[in-house]
């Protein structure tokens, strides 16, 4: 990759940002503002910016309230911000309001391989033991034998169950596989609490990896109940050849700095929002690179192998507790396999790449790739946002 010093930045505006219906959305931002001298919950209305921390000091108690989506649409605030001059804050500046990921006191956490083809994906990364030099021809003899066979799967189900057979005989089972199609969805803890940066922010992706690519998906925001209250769109940045070299490396692959994108906002489900439409989002894709390079892709939860109630359940219930919340990465069908820098390497980021993941219903959440060791550094946790509250008098 070449070096990140004089990356062009994408200029963002309310028109790009927004849902195509947002007038009818209940959405939830968050604002980080050094004038009260911290982060702020606040509602999106139209192109203002409204606090309401007095009425709920973080995201996730607002999310606790039954009447949340009426909150955001209705209740007094106070101090408001023009969405455009948040927007257009340098990313990484703290003197000035700016966008933060939506989500603050929920658990990040992420769901793996819950689409046939980024499952393929993953048996290949497996089998090349991370190489992208070898991805074309270990992808044709895994396409030639799996292929077909896990269309229209029910993961755990007797047919599953026979397919696993098949490709033992073949020599061809992974342990992705197993989470792909067997009983038990992977869910990982995907970053930090309070780690995620939010749109307009620079993304990272570790110095070290040569084979990577954005992973766009949509992200469910979950109460202390279990209940999805919300959702909003994420980047699981992928680093393709650590995880390829074991599954072991999963958190250097995923959990580095800035390496998890969420936002631009929670749209909360009510009578015009509700779960069959999260059901039915597509989830669109667009990487240009500094160099005029262009990728396009894009993901459907209509293909998703599992449906996201049951990996909301996989993560919630009497064997797992969030008193706090938690937003869950549903997964992806997006795996870029053609050749950006070298025949039969596929897809790998370029510093500078501009990642803009969109959805009509949800908006779009824009990050530039920077090297993770270049990101601004993640100094602002629980403790610092407690002392924040505390001096406003809001806890």
């Amino acid at each position: 990759m070449e070096s990140a010093a004089a990356r062009p930045r994408p200029v963002l505006a309310a028109g790009t940002v927004l849902p195509e219906d947002a007038g009818r959305a209940a959405l939830v931002a968050r604002v980080h503002d050094p004038e009260a001298g911290g982060p702020c919950v606040a509602a999106v209305r139209g192109e203002r910016v409204v606090d309401l921390t007095a009425v709920a000091p973080t995201v996730s108690d607002l999310l606790e309230r039954d009447d949340a989506a009426e909150v955001v649409r209705e209740a007094d605030g106070g101090r408001a911000w023009r969405l455009d001059d948040l927007l257009g804050a340098p990313p990484g500046q703290g003197d000035v309001p700016h966008l933060l990921a939506p989500v603050d006191l929920q658990v990040i956490k992420a769901a793996g391989v819950t689409f046939a083809r980024s499952l393929l994906e993953r048996v290949i990364e497996e089998r090349t033991g991370g190489d992208p030099a070898q991805a074309t021809r270990v992808r044709e003899r895994v396409v030639r034998l799996v292929g077909g066979r896990l269309d229209g799967i029910r993961p755990g189900s007797p047919e599953a169950a026979k397919v696993k057979e098949l490709l033992l005989a073949e020599g061809l089972w992974s342990q992705y596989l197993e989470v792909g199609i067997g009983p038990d969805p992977e869910v990982f803890t995907k970053a930090p609490v309070l780690s995620a940066v939010g749109t307009g922010a620079d993304i990272g992706v570790l110095r070290a990896s040569v084979w990577n690519n954005p992973e766009p998906e949509a992200v469910l925001v979950v109460d202390s109940r279990g209940r999805v209250r919300g959702a909003t769109l994420g980047n699981d940045v992928n680093l393709r050849d650590v995880e390829g070299r074991s599954a072991l490396l999963l958190s250097r692959a995923k959990d580095n700095n800035a390496s998890c994108a969420i936002g631009p906002f929670v749209r909360l489900l009510d009578d015009g929002f509700g779960i069959d439409a999260v059901r039915g989002l597509d989830i669109d894709l667009r990487v240009e690179g500094p160099d005029g390079y262009v990728l396009r892709g894009s993901s459907s939860l209509r293909e998703i192998s599992r449906d996201v109630l049951d990996l909301v359940s996989a993560t919630y219930g009497a064997h797992h507790q969030y008193p706090d919340g938690f937003a869950l990465f549903t997964g992806t069908l997006f795996a870029p396999t053609e050749d950006r820098r070298a025949p039969g390497e596929g897809f790998t980021h370029e510093y500078g790449d501009t990642v803009h993941i969109s959805s009509p219903r949800l908006g779009a959440l824009v990050n530039t790739v920077v090297p993770s060791e270049e990101a601004p550094p993640w100094t602002s946790g629980v403790g610092a946002l407690m002392r924040s509250l505390a001096r406003r008098g809001l806890l």
